[in-house]
C-alpha cells in the first residue's frame, strides 16, 4: 500500500469512527463539526495508527486516539481561521466554518470538537490506565498548541521579531505539540515507554512548519500569499525570512533525517513512520 494510500485509510478510520457517534441535537453545529473534520490529509490520525501497529496495536483498537487528535486538530483550526485570530476565507481549498456559517457556530463547533475529543478517549475500550495516560497527555498537548497560538499572535505585535530559537520554542507548542502526542499515542495504547519516538516526533513537528513556511514562500495558493503579506506586514519572523529559502530547506531535509535516524532502534515495521518523515517536506500544501 503507497503511503498516499495509508493515509486515506487513515482517515477512513476516523470518519469511521466519528460517524459513529451520536449527532450533537443542535444540527449547524454538528454540521460544522463534520465539515471540519473533512478534507484534511490525516497525518495526526496515521501517525496514531502507525505508532500503535509498531507496538502491535490494530487499527480498531486504535482508532478513536486517532479521531480524538483530529477532532483537537480540527478544532484549532475552525478556531485560528476566525477573524480575530488569523481571518481566513479558505481551508483545504472550500470556504472555512465561520464562512459557511457564521462567527458563534465556528466557535460552538471548535468548543464541541476539543469535548468530543476527550469523550471519545474516555468511551474507548482502553483499561483505566491506558485512558489517564493518553487524556492527561492529550490535555497537555492542547494547552501547549493554544499557548502556541498566544506566543504567535504576540509576535505580530512585538517590538522585534522572534529570533530562531524563539521560533523553535513557539512552533514547538503551536504544531509539534499535537504531532507529538499523536506519534507516542500506539506507545501508551500498547503500555510500552514512548521515549523512543520523542525525538522522533520532536524533529518531524519542526520539519512540518519550517515546510509550511517554505510552501507559504513558494507556493502559489491565495492563503499563502494572504499569509505571507501578513508576516510581513507585522514584521514578524518566520524561518525563511530568518534562514533563507535554501537555509529552511537544508534545516528541514536535516531534521527529516534525525527523524529517521531516530527510528533506528525499529526494524522495517516503521518503514511508515520513516515515510511520513519524507512526507512532510515533499508535500505540495
Amino acid at each position: 500500500m503507497s503511503f498516499d494510500a495509508r493515509l486515506a485509510a487513515a482517515r477512513e478510520v476516523v470518519a469511521n469512527v466519528i460517524d459513529a457517534q451520536p449527532p450533537f441535537s443542535h444540527a449547524p453545529v454538528d454540521a460544522a463539526m463534520r465539515y471540519a473534520l473533512e478534507g484534511g490529509k490525516g497525518l495526526r490520525a496515521f501517525l496514531v495508527l502507525e505508532s500503535a501497529k509498531l507496538h502491535g496495536v490494530d487499527a480498531p483498537d486504535a482508532g478513536h486516539a486517532a479521531a480524538a487528535i483530529e477532532c483537537i486538530h480540527a478544532y484549532s483550526l475552525v478556531h485560528d481561521d476566525l477573524p480575530a485570530m488569523d481571518d481566513d476565507d479558505l481551508r483545504r481549498g472550500r470556504p472555512t466554518v465561520h464562512k459557511t456559517w457564521d462567527d458563534a457556530t465556528a466557535i460552538l463547533a471548535g468548543d464541541a470538537l476539543q469535548t468530543v475529543a476527550f469523550e471519545l478517549i474516555l468511551s474507548a475500550h482502553y483499561d483505566a490506565e491506558t485512558k489517564v495516560a493518553l487524556t492527561e497527555n492529550l490535555a497537555i498537548a492542547a494547552r501547549r498548541m493554544v499557548e502556541g497560538q498566544a506566543q504567535d499572535i504576540a509576535a505580530e505585535t512585538a517590538d522585534t521579531p522572534l529570533s530562531l530559537d524563539e521560533i523553535e520554542a513557539l512552533q514547538a507548542n503551536k504544531t509539534g505539540a499535537l504531532i507529538q502526542w499523536s506519534a507516542v499515542a500506539g506507545a501508551h495504547l500498547a503500555g510500552a515507554d514512548p521515549a523512543p519516538l520523542s525525538r522522533y516526533a520532536a524533529a518531524l513537528g519542526l520539519a512540518f512548519q519550517i515546510a509550511d513556511d517554505i510552501l507559504d514562500e513558494t507556493g502559489d495558493e491565495a492563503k499563502a500569499g494572504k499569509r505571507l503579506k501578513k508576516d510581513a506586514e507585522a514584521g514578524k519572523a518566520t524561518f525563511v525570512s530568518l534562514l533563507g529559502l535554501t537555509g529552511a530547506q537544508d534545516r528541514a531535509r536535516a531534521l527529516v533525517a534525525d527523524a529517521i535516524d531516530a527510528l533506528s532502534l525499529y526494524d522495517a515495521r516503521a518503514d511508515h513512520l520513516r515515510d511520513a518523515a519524507r512526507f512532510v517536506i515533499s508535500r505540495e500544501h
